[in-house]
């Protein structure tokens, strides 16, 4: 697939090392050299110092033979125009804009992105993609990281196995045995600084984190299994009052979570502007390190403290200082990578990489074949990925166990007409079932051949 990026920050950075690692032809266009050069150095791809939306530079990234163009610099507007550039002069196929700016995102100006005015075929919006990840973190306490699939009813949780974890040092296919009711599927375990698909007689230890597939309805009970029984928080303390602060502040409100909030922020005319509009939110103007600050939001009796503002080392700190003060429970917001490595050892229970939410979207337009989603596991070294299966896919009719499948993926459920399927050895996965399999970095392109349509798979 021959791909052109239009910004070179983390994001597009981040999405050209993952398409030209898969050995997609990549073309990156920023204006800034420094970070071309960065590209040109690091990557197996090309990079064009030029202005995203200008047709001379666009057509010298050879936006004539793109199968996509993907906008994701940091002005919503050279987004936009970028791709309606791509469309108009180059046919370029499919358009994936990330746009910041919730004005374009309401749903009064839905019609905006459309063949018609704005030809985009995909609106990236990261605030709202964080945002609903953070309200989900917030629902499943206890869970590392939580993402919805079919259509919500089937959800993917990664859990910490703790010392006090009833279910580690038994093998896989006891836990089944003991639990046969439990609809829910141990798919992927983090070891150390490697992921593996468990085998039936593997166990986890203390230290692991599992990737479990589960029903949705059933995923509670899961982490109950694993030792996380921690209660919804009741009060929770939001560091930053930006996009993705007042989002969450507001969907709290809105959906009636039932929780105390309190947001501080930085800037004196942004606290005044997000107070004016959150109606049982207390907003406190100042600094997530002011420790003063911080006492005057009640931390000590918080139970949850979310810092998302734009600063990594304010985000750390502040979910350090909480703990510190008495806050039983913290997650933070890095966009740096190298940051993730020690968040365990300073204290952090969990964080989001709004990179890699981003990517994760963007995958699931760039896998071939019936991808309905896909979400990037520590960074990019699997994913999880849910595909509609055709009648002409390798997968339909026979029964699991017949399969020859490689070791490095594993089906961790099948949605059916509406309803969760457990997998087992006898199942059989039937045309338009949407299944959800966890697969290594490796075991991707088998499972693009394994539900492309027939013309593209011979």
């Amino acid at each position: 697939m021959k791909v052109v990026i239009c910004g070179a920050g983390q994001v597009g950075y981040g999405i050209a090392e993952r398409l030209a690692s898969e050995r997609n032809d990549v073309s990156v266009i920023d204006t800034s050299r420094a970070l071309v050069q960065a590209i040109r150095d690091n990557l197996d791809a090309r990079g064009f110092v030029g202005h995203g939306a200008h047709p001379d530079v666009l057509a010298e990234a050879g936006a004539e033979q793109a199968d996509m163009i993907i906008a994701v610099t940091l002005h919503d507007e050279v987004n936009m125009i970028a791709c309606q550039v791509a469309h108009s002069l180059f046919n370029v196929p499919t358009k994936i804009a990330r746009i910041r700016s919730q004005s374009y995102l309401r749903a009064h100006w839905q019609d905006l992105f459309s063949t018609d005015n704005l030809p985009i075929d995909v609106v990236i919006s990261p605030e709202v993609e964080v945002g609903e990840m953070v309200l989900r973190r917030i629902a499943l306490p206890g869970a590392m990281d939580a993402v919805r699939f079919a259509d919500d009813r089937i959800a993917m949780v990664a859990i910490e196995c703790r010392e006090d974890c009833p279910v580690v040092n038994t093998p896989l296919d006891q836990l089944t045995e003991l639990f046969p009711d439990l609809n829910a599927t141990v798919v992927g375990i983090w070891r150390g600084d490697r992921v593996f698909i468990p085998a039936s007689g593997d166990q986890m230890v203390p230290g692991d984190v599992a990737y479990v597939v589960a029903e949705k309805s059933h995923v509670r009970r899961t982490l109950g299994l694993f030792g996380h029984e921690e209660p919804e928080a009741g009060r929770i303390v939001i560091i930053g009052g930006g996009n993705i602060g007042f989002y969450v502040a507001s969907q709290i409100e809105r959906r009636n979570f039932g929780a105390r909030i309190r947001v501080v922020e930085a800037n004196h005319e942004r606290a005044v502007t997000i107070a004016d509009s959150l109606r049982r939110t207390i907003v406190l103007h100042g600094s997530g390190l002011d420790q003063a600050i911080l006492e005057e939001a009640d931390i000590a009796t918080g139970d949850l403290l979310v810092a998302v503002t734009n600063d990594d080392k304010v985000n750390i700190l502040s979910s350090v200082m909480a703990k510190r003060l008495g806050c039983k429970g913290n997650l933070a917001l890095l966009n740096n990578a190298d940051y993730q490595g020690f968040t365990r050892t300073l204290g952090i229970d969990a964080f989001i990489n709004p990179r890699t939410v981003t990517i994760s979207r963007v995958l699931q337009h760039v896998r071939r074949g019936r991808i309905r989603a896909v979400h990037s596991i520590q960074n990019g070294v699997a994913e999880v990925i849910e595909a509609e299966a055709l009648e002409t896919s390798p997968l339909v009719g026979a029964p699991l166990r017949e399969l020859d499948l490689p070791e490095n993926l594993r089906i961790g459920a099948i949605y059916r007409a509406g309803e969760y399927v457990k997998p087992s050895g006898q199942t059989r996965i039937r045309a338009k079932d949407r299944v959800v399999i966890f697969a290594a970095a490796s075991a991707v392109r088998h499972v693009e051949q394994m539900f492309r349509v027939s013309l593209e798979f011979f």
